[in-house]
């Protein structure tokens, strides 16, 4: 039997408070200004972390907030889009996103690790557009933090 994927982490460094990039996890106006069309937060463990793309292939990721201490950390379910509905979603949504904030010497570290991939070809794929996705949305929430703090 194959071995599952290893989940994916990526991590940034942000030299701003930890308050407001944790706000730009939970608040859904900041949400949509880095990572996603419409947001909608419940900040509470069991809430609703739905996420909405309307552009380029439009898809909704309606998850459920599994974690969540203020300025430390922020678990959800994922729900991927197409091609990877079948793998991923059926019936529920087989993968999770993980967030740590931790303060560093040059700032706050954002750990991101995506986990609950399976094995074979088609969870390859589906790892690899999620690290290229993640990768590029974690450069989007540092540009965008620091050209909001600093102009």
């Amino acid at each position: 039997m194959e071995e599952n994927l290893d989940p994916i982490l990526i991590q940034v460094t942000i030299p701003l408070p930890l308050p407001m990039i944790y706000a730009a996890l939970v608040d859904p106006a900041r949400l949509r200004s880095w990572l996603c069309d419409d947001a909608v937060v419940e900040a509470k463990v069991g809430g609703a972390y739905r996420l909405r793309w309307t552009g380029g292939g439009p898809f909704e990721s309606p998850g459920t907030i599994t974690q969540l201490t203020p300025d430390v950390d922020l678990g959800f379910r994922w729900y991927a889009p197409q091609p990877f509905v079948a793998l991923m979603n059926t019936p529920e949504a087989r993968t999770s996103v993980y967030v740590r904030l931790q303060e560093s010497p040059e700032g706050i570290d954002v750990t991101l690790e995506h986990s609950g991939w399976g094995s074979g070809g088609a969870w390859e794929e589906a790892r690899s557009w999620h690290f290229h996705f993640w990768e590029e949305r974690l450069g989007r929430l540092k540009d965008h933090l620091i050209h909001e703090a600093y102009g």
